[in-house]
């Protein structure tokens, strides 16, 4: 790395220099509503795409891949997402079905990691995924699939000015 690029790069803004207050003590205890808490308030932001997150894998041999992705819903059974079971990310998950997904809003200063076992979804409800896309036109997609991970380790982020961030990690 050059001195003028190490420079530039340490002269860019890490976090927003207002961001909102997060006390874990008083969030609330189902992540899921504290997922939807966040969302909203990315949302009123005016944060792009909250519903965009990075998305790991990892092949059979342990080399990790990432994209982003949208989610699809949240529910109880899990943070679904969706693509072609033939993509590269499809057949990680085919043979490997741990995944990570990290949510980044940077207005906000915040992020969202989740981690645990990717669950196929089924043939119905993927084929009514396809449809719903934008610009569907009623053609089927026989090798899409929706993906549910069910969460073993949930970690709400917290970016604070004074380098003390807080970490809400929750374990299942």
């Amino acid at each position: 790395m050059t001195s003028a690029f190490r420079a530039q790069l340490r002269a860019l803004p890490d976090f927003p220099d207002t961001m909102p207050a997060f006390d874990p003590q008083t969030a609330p205890r189902d992540p899921e509503k504290l997922f939807r808490l966040w969302f909203a308030e990315a949302l009123a932001a005016g944060v792009r795409q909250p519903h965009a997150f990075s998305l790991a894998t990892a092949d059979p041999q342990g080399r990790p891949s990432s994209r982003m992705l949208i989610l699809k819903d949240l529910d109880g059974g899990g943070w679904q997402f969706a693509t072609a079971r033939t993509s590269r990310k499809g057949a990680e998950l085919a043979r490997n079905p741990q995944a990570a997904m990290n949510f980044y809003w940077p207005e906000l200063g915040r992020q969202i990691r989740v981690a645990g076992r990717v669950a196929l979804l089924s043939a119905e409800e993927s084929a009514a995924d396809w449809e719903a896309r934008p610009g569907a036109d009623g053609s089927a997609n026989p090798s899409w699939q929706l993906y549910a991970l069910a969460p073993t380790e949930i970690e709400f982020w917290q970016a604070s000015l004074d380098r003390h961030h807080i970490r809400h990690r929750l374990a299942f």
